[in-house]
């Protein structure tokens, strides 16, 4: 019913800077929180970003700084802007959002998951 697609990771070297974009689709009344996360090789799923629909943002202390999160409620777009990147910053990275939709006339809330984007950054 609703799907996120991500779309600009890729190689970097040290230093640079790449930008992820993630737009919502579907059957969707409202979304509430959107945001980043990551998964390195051997490693949890970390939080790296998350953003209110009301524009409040939420950073892992390891990006704040250089990543900046930014949305477009009205194209349902969420974006991540990653500057001075390094090698640390190599994982999968995948959208998240809080969606609400309706269902038999009821609305429920519904957590979506993007299909990850690799980001790579070499030294």
């Amino acid at each position: 019913q609703v799907q996120l697609v991500e779309s600009g990771g890729g190689l970097v070297q040290a230093g640079g800077s790449l930008r992820l974009s993630c737009a919502a689709s579907g059957s969707i009344f409202s979304i509430n929180d959107m945001g980043w996360y990551r998964q390195a090789p051997g490693k949890q799923r970390e939080l790296v970003a998350t953003i209110t629909n009301g524009g409040s943002t939420n950073y892992a202390d390891s990006v704040k700084g250089r990543f900046t999160i930014s949305r477009d409620n009205a194209k349902s777009t969420v974006n991540l802007q990653m500057n001075s990147l390094t090698p640390e910053d190599t994982a999968v990275y995948y959208c998240n959002a809080v969606a609400v939709i309706m269902v038999a006339l009821t609305f429920r809330r519904l957590e979506v998951w993007g299909q990850g984007t690799l980001v790579t950054v070499s030294s």
